[in-house]
């Protein structure tokens, strides 16, 4: 070091005394604030939880419910009987087919209806559930893209790309750029007769399709459980054709037009000899080649469908089965069946009938092509043998016998008659009458005789309605056709107290919606039925209403003169107790009630007469400018 060299400083000594009161000050803020940490974390220990004590619940004794048991009459010594039953491949299907239209057309607000069919709902052009036996329906609108979008498209355009479809062998590939419906059809039969053409987009799901430029393709298999030998016969207007193992066996298009449907399934030339000569829906009859198929080998078969310039529509298809023989049709013809996979259920006959002209065709007979026949080799019917034992029937006088009990202990069997003053009159098993005084019956005794004695209701149907017009086409509006009209209605019905007084049981409270064909006004039927229950202590003034999620489509158009579809004629509401009786009604109709328990029996879609026995549809009459 050198000489004169000052010693540096040490940190403390000699130091500057700012610096070390502020080295002092920090050292005790560290100090302190170790500190707080310290006790804060001490502070927020964590409590450990003490679950508290099991609580001993008293245990209540139960008494055992007492059941009143009916008695009931001996059965009836069993019988052996023979009956004829109808099988079917499929359950009636009680959905509503196409009908008509109801009188006073309402504009109720259903909060956005889907208007699209019910997928159990039974059409002319098929249902929306497969049995297994039945031929798939594809719908196309040759009008717009495979997007929807609008494409241009004559009646010249519209035969050409069927034409491709048909000389391309049937690929559906060939009409992949069109618009294609998402919804499937299966029907069992192809029976069409002549309607507006815009029930085709309808029962597909495609009400705002306009009425023109479309197509269905169905597919299936053809089998018969037998060797048998057949041929189509059948009208379309405008396209029906029909291919059978990749061969065309059955043009029956509409001949003359302008822009030749007979040419779309190529240069085909029907092979029978009696071609055109009676008439099927609105035109003449064609026949197609002789089929010859082995038992139980299945065939592809394929059916076109079609509709150019809107309006109206037919497509017709039976069948005659070579060396069978047929009663005389009114046309002096052999009345032949319609094609059909299954058994003619109500809903498709029903769905046929109410456009079909009495006499064109047989809907109920005639062969089905399944791979099994029913005995005794009918394909109708067979014969079944069952045993039947009348159900018990209890005696009317038993079954309002009760057992009392006193608060004194005292039981005994009566039947309640009747409450006078502060007494009740009771009747025992040989007739003879007691009265007891009010104050000594039991609890239970008091709640029956408040539910014998029902208070009084006012009951009616709850109803609204949408009104819409079927998107039809030019062609059809040049020609003045009005296009079908649409009613959606929904029922419900509605329960109110009359008077005060607390009923604490349930109720069940019912209605019945009743069509009127407008072809023929001695058949009805069954458009909606619905229940519910309450309890009208536990309602507001004893009110209850309800209304059902079910929409029920009536149809209205005039073909040939005459008004088809069907109307809202009339309504029945019920209120039921639990005993089964019924304390309160309201009718449009005295013979509803007449014949309610024939009405019971009745399933939605039925038709029925005055008597509320099954009938079929009427159909319309003759056009008397082609017969």
């Amino acid at each position: 070091m050198k000489r004169g060299a000052k010693k540096p400083k040490g940190v403390v000594k000699g130091a500057p005394s700012g610096f070390v009161i502020s080295l002092l000050v920090h050292a005790a803020a560290f100090t302190l604030a170790g500190l707080l940490v310290v006790f804060t974390v001490t502070q927020k220990e964590e409590k450990k939880f003490v679950p508290p004590k099991p609580v001993d619940r008293p245990k209540m004794k139960l008494k055992k419910p007492k059941v009143q048991v009916k008695k009931s009459a001996q059965p009836k010594t069993s019988q052996r009987i023979v009956t004829k039953v109808t099988r079917a491949n499929m359950p009636d299907i009680q959905l509503p087919e196409m009908s008509g239209i109801g009188d006073g057309i309402g504009n109720g607000d259903f909060g956005g209806f889907d208007i699209m069919p019910d997928l159990s709902e039974v059409t002319i052009f098929g249902s929306g559930q497969t049995i297994g036996n039945d031929f798939v329906g594809t719908f196309y609108d040759l009008k717009r893209s495979r997007s929807g979008n609008v494409i241009p498209m004559d009646e010249t355009q519209y035969a050409d790309e069927l034409t491709k479809f048909c000389r391309s062998g049937w690929k559906p590939s060939v009409l992949a750029r069109f618009y294609q419906s998402p919804k499937k059809l299966y029907t069992t039969t192809f029976c069409v007769p002549h309607v507006p053409s815009s029930l085709a987009p309808f029962a597909f799901g495609e009400p705002d399709t306009i009425a023109c430029q479309w197509a269905v393709h169905y597919k299936g298999m053809l089998v018969y459980p037998e060797d048998i030998k057949f041929r189509f016969w059948g009208h379309g207007d405008d396209i029906l054709i029909v291919r059978v193992g990749g061969k065309i066996v059955l043009d029956a298009s509409w001949e003359s037009d302008s822009y030749g449907a007979r040419l779309i399934a190529g240069k085909w030339v029907s092979s029978a000899t009696k071609n055109r000569q009676w008439y099927l829906g609105n035109n003449l009859a064609w026949g197609g080649d002789w089929i010859e198929l082995k038992a139980g080998e299945p065939v592809e078969m394929e059916v076109l469908l079609g509709e150019q310039p809107g309006g109206n529509f037919c497509a017709m298809l039976l069948v005659e089965v070579d060396g069978a023989e047929y009663e005389t049709n009114p046309q002096n013809q052999k009345f032949l069946p319609i094609f059909r996979t299954s058994e003619t259920t109500r809903p498709i006959a029903n769905a046929i009938m109410e456009h079909l002209v009495p006499g064109e065709a047989d809907v109920l007979g005639g062969p089905i092509f399944r791979d099994y026949m029913a005995p005794p080799r009918t394909n109708n019917t067979e014969e079944v043998a069952q045993e039947e034992v009348e159900p018990q029937q209890e005696e009317e006088e038993a079954s309002k016998m009760r057992v009392w009990t006193l608060k004194d202990g005292k039981a005994f069997e009566a039947e309640y008659i009747s409450k006078i003053g502060d007494k009740v009159a009771l009747r025992d098993g040989r007739g003879r009458q007691t009265k007891v005084p009010y104050s000594q019956l039991s609890q239970e005794d008091l709640d029956y005789i408040t539910l014998t004695m029902p208070p009084k209701f006012d009951v009616g149907i709850v109803r609204s309605s949408k009104n819409f017009v079927i998107t039809s086409s030019t062609y059809a509006l040049d020609h003045n056709q009005v296009p079908p009209r649409v009613l959606d209605w929904k029922f419900g019905a509605k329960a109110r107290q009359k008077g005060l007084g607390e009923y604490p049981f349930e109720l069940k409270l019912e209605y019945y919606a009743i069509g009127q064909q407008y072809l023929d006004d001695s058949k009805y039927r069954v458009l909606d039925h619905n229940s519910a229950t309450f309890i009208p202590s536990e309602q507001e003034e004893g009110a209850f209403d309800f209304m059902s999620d079910r929409v029920v489509q009536l149809f209205d158009f005039n073909l040939i003169e005459q008004r088809r579809g069907m109307r809202l004629a009339e309504t029945l509401v019920l209120l039921t107790d639990s005993r089964g009786e019924i304390i309160a009604h309201s009718s449009t109709a005295n013979w509803l009630m007449d014949n309610l328990d024939e009405l019971r029996k009745r399933e939605v879609g039925d038709y029925i007469n005055k008597d509320c026995k099954l009938e079929y549809a009427t159909g319309p009459r003759q056009n008397p400018n082609l017969y």
